[in-house]
């Protein structure tokens, strides 16, 4: 199915220089793109390969449509992000070949005769949801997944197969969650007597914003007593941890691997990299940046962005540094003698 530029462009906005009636079946990478595509320049790095690329049309910025002059000769289309405009672009064609969901509840589905389900919500073969669940207009929940019992789910929401969504939890509008997410499973809360585990049972709920997206095999676990909250437009990546009672602020997002621990409270428009730990108990605040692989194991008060990990090495120099690193305190010992016989030896010569 083919677009003409201009149409696009009266869509999702942005400044059309050149031939509007140019046509285009999809969006490709600079170097993979033919004379049906539409590609974008966001790094101004790759200049010199948007001018040799064959698309038809270029998203990019007005300070790139300056810099290339005459080097590109197809349509431009300019705006001030063109990697968002790229994503809106590649969402508008993805929506011109999806198939939707049918809507209904599959004869192989089984739902409570108390659960509320909207009419043109799709419930697909062998779903499960149980007493008194609310499933929203528009809602999509795949095969095989599982809506506990009183749980919500909100309008446009898209659950893809084997998604388990447990008893009392809440999710908003349009969010998505991939297959094996499992939301609301039991915290990890034990108290110890005499050396063995007592179950604490784990009342509380997880309570979803609007606009979220949970990863694949993503886990988000029930509160304790109150509720484990994701806030507005959160983006959780694939096998992510997050621990009960935690608040995750609107607008977060969080790559592959990250470990939040219990009670943890991160910010607004913070971003945590892949296979970063955070502690539990600690407090983020908003527009934090965190490096991947770093282990936060403090409260962060301020903005900015924050590092700590330590340069990959050979193994037999990283072996020394590690003996230097456990000698640093009493090195420290012996500096601090030294500069104290340094003090004594200048206060006798004066």
């Amino acid at each position: 199915m083919s677009t003409q530029i201009k149409d696009l462009v009266e869509r999702l906005g942005g400044q059309l220089i050149g031939d509007d009636t140019v046509e285009v079946i999809g969006i490709a990478p600079l170097d993979e793109a033919s004379g049906s595509h539409i590609t974008f320049l966001s790094n101004p790095k790759l200049r010199k390969q948007a001018a040799q690329t064959r698309a038809a049309a270029l998203i990019l910025s007005p300070a790139d449509h300056e810099a290339m002059g005459a080097d590109y000769q197809g349509a431009r289309v300019v705006t001030d992000n063109p990697y968002a405009y790229f994503a809106r672009t590649a969402q508008y064609f993805a929506s011109l070949q999806a198939i939707p969901a049918p809507p209904g509840i599959h004869p192989s589905a089984v739902v409570d005769p108390s659960a509320k389900v909207a009419p043109d919500a799709s419930i697909g073969p062998l779903a499960v949801i149980e007493a008194d669940a609310e499933i929203g207009a528009g809602a999509v929940i795949g095969a095989h997944s599982f809506i506990g019992r009183g749980a919500k789910v909100g309008a446009g929401t898209l659950f893809h197969a084997r998604v388990t969504f447990h008893a009392g939890c809440i999710i908003g509008a349009r969010g998505i969650l991939h297959s094996g997410a499992v939301i609301g499973a039991d915290g990890f809360g034990f108290a110890n007597e005499r050396g063995a585990w007592i179950k604490i049972p784990q009342t509380g709920r997880v309570v979803i914003g609007d606009d979220v997206e949970i990863g694949a095999n993503t886990t988000v676990d029930r509160g304790a007593l109150a509720d484990t909250v994701i806030g507005n437009g959160v983006k959780l990546d694939n096998l992510i941890m997050i621990a009960h009672n935690c608040e995750i602020g609107d607008h977060t997002a969080m790559a592959g691997c990250a470990g939040v621990a219990g009670s943890a409270k991160i910010g607004k428009y913070c971003t945590v990299g892949g296979a970063a730990m955070i502690i539990g108990h600690s407090t983020i605040a908003d527009r934090v940046h965190v490096s991947g692989g770093t282990f936060v194991s403090r409260s962060i008060s301020e903005p900015g962005n924050y590092t700590a990990i330590f340069p990959m090495a050979k193994n037999a120099d990283w072996e020394k540094t590690a003996v230097i690193v456990r000698n640093l305190p009493a090195m420290r010992e012996k500096i601090r003698e030294l500069e104290k016989t340094i003090k004594s030896l200048s206060e006798k010569s004066e």
